[in-house]
């Protein structure tokens, strides 16, 4: 790989700046609304993240955006090109990276990448050279003969992220990029993902790991239900609706009941994710937790506000939640 130059071409922006822009988009299934007149731009060389739980709506959101799926109504402009009017142009322009790979096993990490390029309108020749710089950029060369099946599952990841590369697009969309990942193979592909953020790619992606949005995205939206339900920087989502301090409280099956009714009896609000209990004081401070000083299998830790905080205020119920 030569430069960055070489990786990417110019996108064009639409009338207000952004290179993605949605407008009261919808899709209705029977009587469900799977995504509920949602709004939002991502302009020039930003990373903006959908965050939300399984059934929010994020996937079906990213499918009409590289124009998969039709909207029941709405706008979207994706490079200046309009979405809902010419569904095939945007994808010449936008590399789609899905939960699902779709990587042919039955062929070589070099012969997928190849393939998809000659598919997508490249020549033979260009398909090849266009291939090695890929297989370059990425880290794969010495994995160009492996067979699919071979790769372990951060490196198919990542060659579905190269192979979305294949026709320089300047706009990635990518559903739920880290998901099934080992923490070692998520890192890696953070990394790659930063290393095209570099390049100035504008990537809109979606996740339910917290880690993953605050990691990598400029500013975000929480989806629940089909709606977005705020928007702005991970910093600026944990300013307005995260406590400053949480406090964590590790406690031993023996003691749990008694847990409960202490927190229970003084009003204190909490919140249970296995053997952990969650619990905020009211106005951000310190909730007063004396009478369980001594209490046996009690163990007592602190961290700042992050954005499960922000989900769980915001929406009621865990962002694990389905």
């Amino acid at each position: 790989m030569t430069n960055e130059s070489q990786l990417n071409r110019a996108a064009t922006l639409n009338p207000d700046g952004s290179v993605i822009k949605a407008d009261e988009i919808r899709k209705i299934y029977g009587d469900i609304a799977a995504v509920d007149g949602i709004s939002f731009t991502v302009e020039p060389g930003e990373t903006y993240g959908l965050l939300g739980p399984n059934g929010a709506g994020k996937t079906t959101t990213m499918r009409m955006l590289s124009g998969l799926s039709p909207t029941n109504s709405g706008a979207i402009t994706v490079s200046g090109i309009d979405v809902v009017k010419d569904n095939r142009a945007v994808r010449e322009v936008m590399g789609v990276v899905t939960q699902h790979d779709g990587l042919d096993n039955g062929l070589t990490v070099f012969q997928n990448l190849f393939l998809h390029g000659f598919l997508a309108g490249l020549s033979r020749k260009d398909s090849k050279n266009r291939a090695h710089e890929v297989l370059e950029f990425f880290g794969l060369r010495d994995r160009s003969k492996s067979n699919v099946y071979e790769l372990s599952g951060g490196m198919k990841r990542r060659l579905a992220i190269a192979r979305s590369m294949m026709t320089s697009p300047k706009v990635i969309v990518m559903d739920e990029p880290s998901t099934g990942l080992d923490p070692q193979s998520r890192n890696r592909v953070w990394e790659e993902l930063a290393v095209l953020k570099d390049a100035g790619v504008t990537v809109l992606l979606s996740t339910h790991y917290m880690e993953e949005a605050t990691i990598l995205c400029d500013r975000l939206s929480i989806m629940d239900h089909g709606k977005i339900l705020d928007e702005g920087t991970p910093d600026q989502m944990i300013e307005r609706h995260a406590p400053k301090e949480v406090t964590q409280l590790r406690v031993s099956p023996v003691s749990i009941r008694t847990v409960r009714a202490y927190l229970t009896e003084h009003n204190i609000t909490f919140r249970e994710v296995g053997a952990l209990i969650s619990v905020t004081g009211a106005n951000g401070d310190r909730p007063d937790l004396s009478g369980l000083k001594d209490l046996e299998g009690v163990r007592t830790s602190y961290r700042a506000g992050n954005l499960e905080d922000v989900f769980l205020a915001i929406t009621g119920r865990e962002l694990r939640d389905g």
